[in-house]
């Protein structure tokens, strides 16, 4: 637990307690402007630049910026930290250069619609029943780090924690829709960029005994060199993991409804592209702070760190009042992004799988709400599956890289010709991937003794020896395990878009035959 006295911690109550009734009064008042379906789910296509862009950021900075990157860079440098914040905040900016302006024009309300739009009602319901399930991971992730927040804080049993921390997504997400999650997103988001600088400034002053900047100097020079590298060790299969976390950030979140729910809600084209971009920057330029936190704790904590990387620190370097203001933070961080990852898939749950069959047909605005609950309970059963925090993020974004991304791509600047070109991608990429995924987290997993000595190929190369089981069968093997999944379903989906087009080709050409 947090070491704060009593005192401090009777004030950490009041205010957390205030904090949290402020934004339940926040959630009320934007309940107000829901008006109709468009009101809940987009915001009624309204949002200034500074909601909008605040909404993005709120969206994304969540544990796995603060948390989980921090504990990453303690743990493995730098490239621990290469999905989270440094290729998540460059998809913002393909998001905004590329994907903002064409997507906003649509007026979609979720980013099934374009499937539908493009490829059919089939490749709609496919996309959808993808989308749905895997967000349960990002919400997961988020449930997770509140949890662990409150066993710091007032020592709750874990999993008493990820259903408060449910509970108190649920409320405020239900009552207000996207108006609710956006207005309390501008004011969470700023309250934890104002904790994290606040955390940043006090741990570099004490590290370089009362100078910021000679911390800062202090950490670049004794930090080991191969911890302060973005780049992969020597070798093919490190190499093509390094490229495919790269491609995992870059291109698993561009077809996530929750940053397209975001593009949909900005009043214009011109503000949607903006906040995409202004959210790229601050991201990025914020998320260093929990890599460089993590770093320093290498040098400032050599034990074990209990309660996660920031938290540790805030308890060792900050004032109590301080201590107040960055766990506001922190809740500020998780809340807001639950609450918008919930309300992504509640959106495509409601309007693109449930309306179709006719249920509540003249209650859209009940059916949304209905779709939240539903997701919550999703997403509680995931978090309780143990996974840690940066994994969810890696299962989730893997997943729609290799289903969403290329449909989606080649809707905007392709000529897709029927279903097959939008489902064959998301069906051989998702497969692809899922073997490739079994094989080594299930069926042939890498041992934990054996990881520090050898990489996955060599180790499968090992455990089938080409005279156990023929000179062929061993070079397969080997082969299979020197491509990471990420990349196995990336190809494979790519392959599956350009087979769907032949065979619609193929069937329009014998349609069009005499005598057909």
């Amino acid at each position: 637990m947090l070491n704060l006295s009593a005192n401090a911690h009777l004030w950490l109550n009041v205010v957390l307690g205030l904090y949290l009734a402020g934004l339940l009064g926040l959630s009320v008042y934007a309940s107000k402007k829901v008006k109709n379906e468009e009101d809940y789910l987009v915001a009624g296509r309204s949002l200034p630049l500074f909601l909008s862009w605040g909404a993005l950021m709120a969206t994304w900075f969540g544990t796995s910026a603060i948390m989980g990157a921090s504990k990453n860079a303690r743990e493995e440098g730098l490239i621990g930290t290469v999905l989270d914040p440094w290729s998540c905040s460059a998809t913002l900016l393909l998001a905004g250069l590329f994907f903002a302006r064409p997507l906003w024009r649509m007026k979609l309300f979720t980013i099934g619609d374009f499937y539908r739009n493009y490829y059919g009602h089939k490749a709609e319901f496919v996309a959808c029943a993808i989308q749905v399930p895997i967000f349960f991971c990002w919400i997961a992730a988020q449930f997770i780090g509140l949890a662990e927040v409150q066993q710091r804080i007032y020592g709750i049993d874990h999993n008493k924690g990820i259903l408060i921390a449910a509970a108190i997504t649920l409320v405020y997400t239900l009552i207000g829709g996207m108006w609710s999650v956006t207005l309390t997103d501008a004011l969470q988001i700023g309250v934890a960029l104002v904790g994290l600088v606040a955390l940043g400034y006090a741990t570099f002053s004490h590290l370089g005994q009362g100078s910021f900047t000679a911390g800062l100097d202090h950490l670049l020079s004794h930090t080991e060199s191969h911890h302060l590298t973005l780049l992969p060790k020597p070798g093919v299969f490190a190499v093509l993991t390094w490229l495919g976390t790269w491609a995992t950030g870059l291109f698993g979140n561009i077809p996530g409804q929750d940053l397209q729910q975001r593009i949909f809600a900005a009043k214009d084209e011109k503000t949607a592209r903006w906040a995409c971009l202004l959210a790229s920057g601050l991201y990025l330029a914020f998320g260093l702070i929990p890599v460089a936190l993590g770093l320093a704790s290498r040098l400032t904590h050599q034990g074990p760190v209990e309660g996660g990387v920031l938290l540790h620190m805030a308890g060792s370097y900050l004032s109590p009042p301080l201590v107040i203001v960055f766990v506001l933070a922190v809740v500020s961080i998780i809340v807001s992004v639950a609450t918008s990852a919930t309300i992504a898939p509640a959106t495509i749950l409601a309007r693109n799988l449930l309306e179709p069959l006719g249920l509540l047909p003249d209650r859209h605005l009940l059916l949304d709400r209905l779709c939240v609950v539903a997701v919550t309970l999703g997403a509680i059963a995931m978090a309780f599956t143990g996974e840690s925090i940066m994994g969810l993020l890696d299962i989730q974004l893997s997943l729609a890289m290799v289903t969403l991304f290329v449909p989606l791509v080649m809707g905007l600047w392709g000529k897709p010709r029927g279903e097959l070109a939008g489902f064959l991608p998301m069906f051989l990429g998702g497969s692809c991937w899922l073997a490739r995924y079994l094989l080594e987290k299930i069926l042939l997993p890498l041992p934990p003794e054996v990881a520090q000595l050898q990489d996955y190929p060599h180790y499968i190369a090992g455990q089938f020896p080409a005279e156990r089981v023929g000179t062929l069968a061993h070079q397969v093997l080997h082969l299979v395990a020197l491509v990471p999944a990420d990349v196995v379903g990336l190809v494979a989906s790519f392959s599956g878009y350009f087979l769907g087009q032949w065979l619609c080709r193929k069937n329009a050409t014998h349609r069009d035959a005499p005598g057909a």
